[in-house]
C-alpha cells in the first residue's frame, strides 16, 4: 500500500509539474509600455495577418465586420471563428490592450484558458510589439457586431484544453525557420511570410499530432478540404519569375492568364493592400527557402 501511495503521490506530482510547465502564458506589459499606436498602420498588419478571411460571415461578408461563424474542419474536430469585432458582450471589445496581446501572441484567452492552435498564434507569436500595438487600434476602429460565439465541435480527448500546453511546448518556436545572412528585403519577406502571413499553415505538412513539419518548410500539403494539395512555395518549386510571382500575389492571375482559386483569393485580396515593397519583399524571401530536389508535379 506504501507502494501505491508514493507512485500515486509521484504521478500527481509529475502531472501538476507538467500542468506548470505547459501553463498558458501572457503578454508582458513591458514589451508595449510607451508604445504609441498607429491604427493606420494597423490596418495593413490587419491585412497582412489575414484577420478578415478568418472573421468575417462566410455567408454575408461585409468589411470591416468580424463577427466569426466561419466553420473550419480539420481531423481533430471543427473549429469555429469566434467574433472578434469591438462588440462589448459577445465579441472582444471588453478586452484589455494586454489580453488581446496575449491571445495574438501566446493563444491564451483573457480567463487563462489556451485556445486551440486552429488560431495560428504559433506562427504570430514572431510579432513585432508594435505591430500589435497598433493592431488593436485598427480592431478597435470596426464596428461593434453582436453574436455569440459557437463552441468547437472538438470531441475527446481534443477537447482537454490543458493538453494544449504540452503541444505548444513541442510545437511553438521563437526561432526563424530561414536563418542566415539576409539583405533587408528577404528580412522583411521573412517576417511577413513566417511571422504576419503565418503562410506555413497552409503550404507545409504537419505531424500526427497537427504541429508543422519544420524539415518540410513551405514545401506543399495536402489541402485540409480533402481536394488536391497546397502547392510548395520555395525556391526549387517556384519556376515563375520574381515579377510573375508578384502579379500573381497582387492580382490574382498567373502568367497563363488563369486565376487563383480557393482560400488563396482572400490571400491574393488581403496581400493587395499591402505596399508592392513588401509583396517584392516576400518574393525575395522565397528564393531563400530550400526546397526538394524536385518541382511541384
Amino acid at each position: 500500500m506504501r507502494r501505491l501511495g508514493a507512485a500515486i503521490g509521484f504521478l500527481t506530482l509529475c502531472v501538476l509539474a507538467g500542468l506548470w510547465v505547459t501553463r498558458p502564458q501572457h503578454a508582458d506589459p513591458a514589451d508595449f509600455a510607451g508604445l504609441v499606436p498607429d491604427a493606420a498602420h494597423g490596418a495593413l498588419v490587419f491585412a497582412a495577418m489575414g484577420c478578415a478571411s478568418c472573421h468575417m460571415d462566410a455567408e454575408k461578408p461585409i468589411p470591416g465586420e468580424l463577427p466569426g461563424g466561419r466553420r473550419f474542419k480539420s481531423d481533430f474536430g471543427v473549429f469555429i471563428a469566434p467574433n472578434i469585432s469591438s462588440d462589448v458582450e459577445t465579441g472582444i471589445g471588453g478586452w484589455t490592450d494586454i489580453e488581446i496581446a496575449s491571445a495574438v501572441l501566446h493563444g491564451t484567452s483573457p480567463d487563462g484558458a489556451h485556445y486551440y492552435p486552429a488560431f495560428p498564434y504559433s506562427s504570430y507569436r514572431l510579432a513585432d510589439a508594435q505591430d500589435i500595438t497598433d493592431l488593436i487600434a485598427h480592431l478597435r476602429n470596426l464596428p461593434a457586431v453582436s453574436r455569440k460565439n459557437a463552441p468547437h465541435e472538438v470531441g475527446f480527448p481534443f477537447n482537454i484544453r490543458a493538453s494544449i500546453g504540452g503541444w505548444k511546448l513541442l510545437f511553438m518556436s521563437d526561432d526563424w525557420q530561414v536563418q542566415g545572412d539576409l539583405t533587408a528585403p528577404e528580412a522583411r519577406g521573412r517576417y511577413l511570410v513566417e511571422a504576419l502571413g503565418h503562410c506555413a499553415e497552409c503550404h507545409t505538412p504537419r505531424n500526427i499530432l497537427g504541429g508543422l513539419d519544420w524539415k518540410k518548410w513551405l514545401q506543399g500539403a495536402p489541402n485540409p478540404s480533402g481536394d488536391g494539395k497546397i502547392p510548395g512555395i520555395t525556391a526549387s518549386q517556384l519556376d515563375w519569375s520574381d515579377s510573375d510571382v508578384v502579379a500573381f500575389l497582387t492580382t490574382g492571375f498567373t502568367p497563363d492568364f488563369d486565376t487563383v482559386g480557393g482560400s488563396m483569393v482572400e490571400v491574393v485580396e488581403n496581400l493587395s493592400a499591402l505596399p508592392r515593397a513588401d509583396v517584392e519583399a516576400i518574393v525575395a524571401y522565397l528564393r531563400k527557402v530550400p526546397g526538394p530536389p524536385q518541382a511541384n508535379p
